[in-house]
């Protein structure tokens, strides 16, 4: 099996834990899971995450600190050493967590009203998000949960309207990669959904 400082390779006990309920097992080469790369993305669209008023706004690329743009699967192991994280050898993401979130919040905003650009030269509030946690947390060897929290600014002519940190979770439907992107694309739409409903009613108070 292949090591990574990404892996959980504290304690031999630990090492034991994750292959017990096969984590890592995807990483070793004998293991036939190992040929294959499966992808994932959010899915269709969900129309719960639409829920809101949009006013026109330019809604920029969501940012990530560098661990977070990649298009790996990450998750942590809150039960046996919560300040590590590791990723799944061969499950990934189509693209970047915050592509994936920007394409969401912009559609879903999108349904409520006009979305620009950062590149659009029309006069409107800028929404911009910052990503900061992304990822699949095991609370057990049978349980897990998805865990996104980001932040939202909205600036109009250069000074700040309203800035705010959302957090969502979601519980996975299985211990795996699997159940962690489906857990991740619920969490993602929820914390949309949160975002488009904080937006209308700061676009309420600027208008006053």
């Amino acid at each position: 099996m292949s090591r990574s400082p990404h892996r959980l390779l504290s304690t031999s006990a630990t090492l034991a834990v994750l292959l017990a309920f096969g984590v890592l097992t995807a990483g070793c080469a004998g293991n036939p899971a190992a040929i294959s790369d499966i992808r994932y993305d959010f899915g269709p669209p969900n129309p719960a995450a639409s829920a809101g008023t949009a006013p026109p706004v330019k809604v920029l690329e969501v940012s990530a600190p560098d661990v977070l743009e990649t298009d790996k699967l990450i998750y942590r192991i809150s039960y046996a050493d919560a300040q590590q994280t590791a990723a799944y050898a061969n499950s990934h993401w189509t693209m970047a967590p915050s592509q994936l979130l920007t394409q969401r919040l912009r559609g879903a905003l999108s349904s409520r009203g006009t979305v620009l650009t950062g590149a659009d030269g029309v006069a409107a509030p800028v929404l911009k998000v910052d990503l900061s946690e992304f990822e699949q947390v095991f609370d057990s060897q049978s349980e897990s949960h998805a865990a996104v929290t980001a932040r939202a600014t909205l600036t109009q002519s250069g000074k700040v309207v309203g800035q705010r940190t959302f957090i969502a979770r979601a519980p996975s439907s299985s211990a795996d990669a699997a159940g962690g992107a489906q857990a991740l694309a619920a969490a993602s739409d929820d914390l949309v959904s949160q975002i488009g409903a904080w937006l209308g009613v700061q676009a309420l108070v600027a208008a006053q």
